[in-house]
């Protein structure tokens, strides 16, 4: 599995069309996109302005087909009006252990 972690800065007067843009992009995500096993979106308690994208695919096909999709580039158009320029640090991993609510944990392979 892939875990993309997407760390930003929003431009304050820009912020609640950034959670509108996001929100779309993050529901469109998980419900069109099979290859997407997880999508949240958290925002730092001390700055209301940073955000972190944490988002699971599949495998690499499965992130590429994200970054393919329709709602991607209506989001990328979103980023260029919202996100203060050059704050947006993306970083790709790969899974290696996950814990969840009903699991003790669990290891990817």
């Amino acid at each position: 599995m892939i875990s993309l972690v997407v760390r930003l800065d929003v431009i304050p007067e820009r912020r609640e069309e950034f959670l509108e843009a996001i929100t779309a992009n993050a529901a469109s995500t998980f419900a069109d996109e099979p290859g997407c096993l997880r999508f949240d979106v958290c925002r730092s308690q001390s700055d209301p302005d940073h955000f972190v994208l944490y988002e699971i695919y599949r495998d690499e096909a499965a992130l590429a087909a994200h970054r393919e999709a329709p709602h991607f580039g209506r989001w990328r158009e979103a980023v260029a009006r919202t996100v203060v320029p050059g704050s947006q640090v993306n970083t790709i991993t790969e899974l290696v252990v996950a814990h969840r609510e009903t699991d003790k944990a669990e290891v990817a392979s």
